[in-house]
């Protein structure tokens, strides 16, 4: 298989809803995924847009999409990408693009000044964390994600 990965651009949108959604049913997360190309149009390109991201296709057809955005370790004092996002459709797994992605994703963070890429990984996902740790990345399995979202945080944000 021949792999071409471009960052993304505003035409690629809703190809990358698409395959965000498809993301999303890989990880039994279908009703959570409420992401539309509006949200992710004012994310990326929008007033205050930070988020970056980079697409795969094969031979013309996209296959696998990356999101990722700056990110700050306080402790250590080193910028980096936060991988909000790697996905790549079932059929095209096993073939080197998932290397050749977060390879492309380190290159922009170098060439940015960057010295990291952090990310979370459902525990189930055996494969994915396998593959992470054989290209080096170490896991942190004494922290939890929280989040506030939803209610909890129009409540946060309402309390003086």
């Amino acid at each position: 298989m021949r792999f071409r990965i471009e960052k993304i651009k505003e035409a690629d949108l809703s190809t990358v809803v698409t395959l965000a959604h498809e993301f999303a049913q890989y990880e039994k997360l279908t009703e959570f995924c409420e992401i539309n190309e509006a949200k992710l149009r004012q994310a990326m390109y929008g007033n205050n847009g930070f988020v970056e991201g980079i697409i795969a296709f094969e031979e013309g057809r996209a296959v696998g999409y990356a999101l990722f955005y700056p990110s700050f370790s306080s402790f250590r004092g080193e910028r980096g990408f936060y991988l909000e996002d790697i996905f790549i459709s079932n059929d095209f797994r096993g073939h080197g693009l998932g290397r050749m992605m977060l390879s492309e994703i380190a290159r922009i963070a170098r060439a940015e000044g960057f010295e990291r890429i952090d990310f979370q990984v459902l525990d189930w996902n055996k494969t994915a964390i396998n593959f992470y740790e054989k290209l080096g990345a170490v896991g942190n399995f004494d922290e939890s994600h929280f989040k506030f979202s939803g209610k909890a945080f129009e409540n946060l944000a309402a309390h003086n």
